[in-house]
């Protein structure tokens, strides 16, 4: 998958084996999908999950991570990613646009992503085997790129990888039903029952609009005016999110939480967010208690590189490397908490003690 700010990779032995430990727990809602990492493993696991994210990049992954039924896509588009495999470049918007004016990736691979996405438009293939092909050219430009990891800024010289010719492979496609959406999560937060429902929302002042603007471009394939020295979509400028906001976080958080059906809350949370352990402990145990599981780890790869301008050039130092993430395990309206469910603290995500 999909390098990613904010990823719970490390995380999810952890959130399993809290999901494992609750009740008869069968339907899952992800109500911030990002990657779908975690609905990707919550499929694997058993559960039938219902994945959303309002970003069409995220919700193409999840699509095809969590939506797709191996069994019923996998034949189909084997021979599909083989023939996108085989097309020659052909220099369009994405090459001029992520390789000339801004360098995030080369030249070379930036042609051959502009024929390949163009042919997948022209297939005309149904909402599923779409996301299936494009979350493959995606995987395949992130395995190519010059980044620290966000596409807020590119290396000032080619990362090593940058050289390697795209390569398209078939995802790890899940056998099995699930469910993917594209909405607004104040929106959504009503609209599905679930036994438990997983909230991973943004935390502070980083967007992920801002930090993944080229596969929001790639997948959308629209052209779109562009801004700065990474060439950033116009409407990154122009939206704004509640949970991107000191002062409207709070607010959001409790709209979302108050509008769920289901009978556990697994959150994530940052100690580098807007929202304090507090703040979050006290909302989501209004309803039912609440147990705190807390991981020290390391910050993302772009924190262990150091503070990077628009031209990929380092200007400063990082305050911290390490930070601590929550896991907030909450029950509602009478259901309970096992008490095997013990709160852990000090427990890194590379040396996690398994529930």
């Amino acid at each position: 998958m999909i390098k990613y700010l904010g990823s719970k990779r490390l995380l999810i032995p952890r959130i399993l084996d809290i999901v494992r430990g609750l009740p008869e727990v069968r339907r899952v809602v992800d109500l911030f999908s990002g990657t779908a990492r975690v609905g990707h493993a919550l499929k694997r696991h058993g559960c039938h999950v219902v994945a959303n994210d309002h970003l069409a990049y995220a919700a193409t992954l999840a699509r095809c991570y969590v939506a797709a039924d191996r069994g019923e896509v996998l034949r189909g588009v084997e021979p599909l990613v083989r023939e996108l495999s085989r097309l020659k470049g052909r220099p369009g918007y994405f090459t001029h646009t992520f390789c000339e004016r801004s360098r995030f990736f080369h030249p070379k691979n930036g042609a051959r992503i502009d024929a390949i996405r163009d042919r997948i438009e022209a297939l005309g293939l149904d909402e599923i085997r779409k996301a299936v092909l494009l979350v493959s050219l995606m995987e395949a430009a992130d395995r190519v790129d010059s980044t620290t990891g966000v596409q807020m800024a590119y290396l000032k010289s080619w990362a090593p990888r940058a050289h390697n010719d795209l390569e398209l492979r078939v995802p790890a496609l899940l056998p099995g039903p699930g469910e993917a959406y594209q909405l607004e999560a104040e929106e959504a937060a009503g609209l599905w029952e679930a036994d438990v429902v997983y909230l991973d929302p943004p935390y502070n002042q980083h967007r992920y609009a801002g930090n993944y603007h080229v596969w929001e471009t790639l997948v959308r394939w629209d052209a779109p005016e562009v801004y700065g020295t990474a060439c950033k979509r116009v409407d990154c400028r122009e939206y704004s999110s509640a949970f991107n906001s000191r002062p409207r976080i709070a607010a959001a958080l409790r709209r979302v939480v108050d509008a769920l059906r289901c009978r556990y809350v697994i959150a994530s949370f940052s100690d580098e967010g807007y929202v304090s352990r507090d703040e979050m402990t006290a909302l989501l145990g209004e309803r039912g208690e609440v147990r705190v599981i807390e991981v020290d780890f390391k910050r993302y790869v772009g924190a262990q590189i150091g503070i990077h301008n628009p031209r990929g050039e380092k200007v400063g130092k990082v305050s911290h490397l390490r930070n601590k993430e929550h896991l907030f395990v909450a029950a509602r309206d009478g259901a309970r908490l096992p008490a095997s469910l013990a709160e852990v603290s000090g427990a890194t995500a590379e040396q996690m003690p398994l529930l």
